[in-house]
């Protein structure tokens, strides 16, 4: 993970350096916090300069100085098992489209504004990366992913009672709570097991449940024949050509080793590079039609 960014300067101060060593999450956490927080005047200010100069140094700016909202927000996600590092950097994305998008004369923060946008980018990294498989992909999963473990009181199932009061409160049915409480306990299983793996554990890859694709002796026969049948077909309808057009179609698509050039073949023909492509598309016209 890359925490250095650009050399700063915050407004009203003295310039600033944002860069601290390579992978160091507690470096970048110390120097955000040293960068002074914008007074409502400063932050209007400069939001009106992105808003009507596109002034992309005010943008610099008012980003410079949330940073540490970010990561505060970013914190709060620390128990999905990710590193603190990405969410932070996934929330940062989602403080710049804040501010692109934010409107100084609605008369509220930009920290206001903002948290909706840093929590949405870091719930869909947290959603791609919790799980290799997906575990939630509807509207009303996301909601259930985010709350449910929060509504848990302990890590035991819970009870109907349970059940039915988290429903409510969330606005979804008991069923789809119930869906979601199971996929929260599951866990993941490798498809491919590791060589010392031993099924005596209890734990079965899933590809050991998974016919091969070329396992149906019927389906390998027709596939054969069907081959076999083309194959033929072609031959036939090769023959059928006048020599100097099977020769452009051989040569032109059946050659595996080089395939000529029009201007090669117009050469030996002693015609133009047009002619031939007009021999070829009227040959393959005749082959479509003899192998329809």
């Amino acid at each position: 993970m890359t925490m250095a960014l650009a050399p700063a300067v915050p407004t009203g101060g003295s310039a600033l350096t944002l860069r601290g060593p390579i992978g160091s999450l507690d470096a970048y956490v110390d120097t955000v916090s040293r960068i002074p927080v914008l007074s409502r005047e400063q932050e209007l200010a400069l939001a009106m300069r992105l808003r009507e100069h596109n002034d992309l140094e005010a943008a610099r700016e008012l980003v410079l100085s949330h940073l540490r909202f970010v990561v505060h927000i970013a914190r709060g996600y620390s128990g999905y098992g990710l590193p603190v590092g990405d969410l932070v950097q996934e929330g940062n994305v989602g403080l710049m489209k804040a501010v692109k998008r934010f409107d100084p004369t609605m008369g509220v923060r930009l920290v206001s504004f903002a948290v909706h946008w840093i929590r949405a980018e870091i719930h869909e990294y947290v959603l791609r990366n919790w799980r290799l498989v997906k575990i939630a992909t509807t509207k009303a999963q996301r909601k259930l992913f985010f709350n449910l473990r929060k509504a848990k009181k302990n890590l035991a199932w819970l009870s109907a009672e349970e059940t039915r009061k988290v429903a409510a409160d969330l606005g979804v049915t008991t069923a789809e709570v119930t869906q979601m409480e199971q996929r929260l306990a599951a866990r993941d299983v490798a498809f491919d097991p590791a060589p010392d793996h031993d099924d005596e554990d209890g734990v079965y890859s899933p590809s050991a449940y998974l016919p091969a694709p070329d396992s149906d002796p019927a389906i390998a026969l027709e596939r054969d024949e069907w081959e076999d049948v083309s194959n033929q077909r072609l031959r036939h309808a090769l023959a059928a050509l006048d020599e100097r057009s099977r020769t452009i179609v051989e040569r032109r698509w059946l050659n595996d080793d080089s395939k000529a050039t029009l201007h090669e073949l117009a050469a030996e023909y002693s015609v133009s590079a047009e002619r031939i492509r007009q021999i070829e598309a009227n040959a393959l016209k005749k082959l479509k039609t003899a192998m329809a």
